[in-house]
């Protein structure tokens, strides 16, 4: 990956963040975080990587949401951002976050039982 990917990339995140909190006014979307994104070589595409809180429903219900804000948040990000071409964004759902709580909930309980034994 080059510098220049790594700086759009961050700069996406940054500004996708920004959109959701100003500018895109959607009350059924719930918590979403975004994770990481990752730009194409040629810039035209990226995949937005997000965490979204909630139970399995309302994970398919937001991510059902962010599809179809996809080209708003694509035409958003043409205004914002000084490029030649703005990369069209694709949301992904991104479960990192919930396996890292399951693994910290395991290794909780592990901990416990080991003290119950002690």
């Amino acid at each position: 990956m080059t510098t220049r990917q790594e700086k759009v990339q961050e700069l996406l995140k940054e500004e996708i963040s920004d959109i959701f909190r100003k500018e895109f006014k959607d009350p059924r979307l719930g918590f979403i975080t975004i994770i990481d994104t990752e730009v194409t070589p040629d810039m035209r595409h990226a995949k937005v990587f997000v965490s979204v809180m909630g139970s399995e429903k309302e994970r398919k219900n937001n991510m059902a949401i962010l599809k179809k804000a996809q080209h708003f948040v694509s035409w958003t990000l043409k205004k914002r951002v000084s490029m030649k071409v703005a990369p069209e964004v694709e949301f992904v759902l991104d479960t990192s976050v919930d396996q890292s709580i399951r693994l910290l909930e395991l290794f909780e309980q592990i901990r416990h039982d080991e003290s119950r034994e002690s």
